[in-house]
């Protein structure tokens, strides 16, 4: 019995460590991906820590399990039960900081408008400081975050590549920082030139401030409206409840170890422990040859 617990548990780890590559990899290759729209790197630590941490504690895991270690088994198992913690807590907080906020569909639009009032909490005010702010807005403009929204189409008649037209761009899909960021809001009535240059129009809205944020500048565009804003918490938000998922089924497969290892534990304390109990009850249960 103890044995095959122990050899589980040991099997069990090494599907964890294996488990434990791909996700460090993963943390490794988003800190050095140089993606103009991952400003915000709240992905690359955390998947970095929990693919290191699940690595190291499933090689104690294997090594108390294949050693029969009653220390280390112990170790391991305060270790796993601090992951476990601390991943159930990200999990919880990432869900309740991004409860709140989505799009807005726009009629006759195809892409959704940002709003910074439909987002509240600890994940907006972070966002929202001027400081914090000020690098965010600052990397996307520096890396080029709108460059990326030129499109062209052959004019049926000339044969030539012409921006595209006003009708195809509202049909585009595009990504929360493209829409915040990129344009002014549909609702300040600007006239579309491109996807970066836009005409005042007659009827413009000017209670809006983000209407008189916006700029044809590209190094200016709508980088300090509200609506930029509300499209990286989108965005972060979009990415953190996909992480979350990822998450909870780690937390359920780190659970089943860490059940599977304090049977583990269980069985090496009574291996200790039990031996020469066991032996001493054997011989004197058996009869004597010699007892008449």
């Amino acid at each position: 019995m103890m044995r095959g617990t122990n050899t589980l548990i040991g099997a069990v780890n090494f599907v964890t460590f294996l488990i434990s590559i791909p996700i460090l990899a993963g943390g490794i290759w988003l800190s050095a991906k140089a993606n103009s729209t991952d400003c915000l790197r709240f992905l690359q630590w955390p998947l970095i820590i929990i693919g290191v941490a699940i690595m190291v504690i499933s090689l104690m895991g294997f090594a108390g399990a294949c050693y029969r270690l009653a220390w280390l088994l112990r170790l391991y198992l305060f270790a796993m039960f601090f992951v476990v913690t601390a991943l159930l807590g990200f999990v919880v907080f990432a869900f309740a900081v991004t409860d709140r906020g989505q799009g807005q569909v726009v009629m006759n639009r195809a892409f959704l408008e940002y709003q910074l009032s439909d987002y509240s909490g600890w994940l907006k005010d972070r966002v929202s400081d001027p400081g914090y702010w000020a690098k965010i807005s600052a990397c996307l403009r520096e890396g080029h975050a709108c460059s990326k929204m030129t499109r062209y189409s052959r004019d049926p008649t000339t044969g030539l590549l012409v921006p595209e037209s006003p009708d195809m761009f509202y049909r585009r899909n595009l990504s929360p920082i493209e829409s915040g960021c990129c344009k002014p809001p549909t609702s300040c009535g600007y006239t579309y030139i491109n996807e970066t240059f836009w005409a005042a129009g007659a009827g413009m809205v000017v209670n809006d401030m983000d209407c008189t944020r916006w700029s044809n500048d590209q190094q200016s565009l709508c980088y300090q409206c509200d609506s930029c804003k509300a499209g990286v918490l989108a965005s972060i938000r979009h990415s953190w409840r996909k992480v979350s998922v990822i998450n909870i089924v780690v937390l359920i497969i780190l659970v089943i170890v860490y059940v599977i290892g304090c049977a583990a534990f269980r069985n090496a304390k009574r291996a200790d422990n039990d031996e020469p109990f066991g032996e001493n009850r054997m011989s004197k249960s058996r009869p004597s040859r010699f007892q008449f």
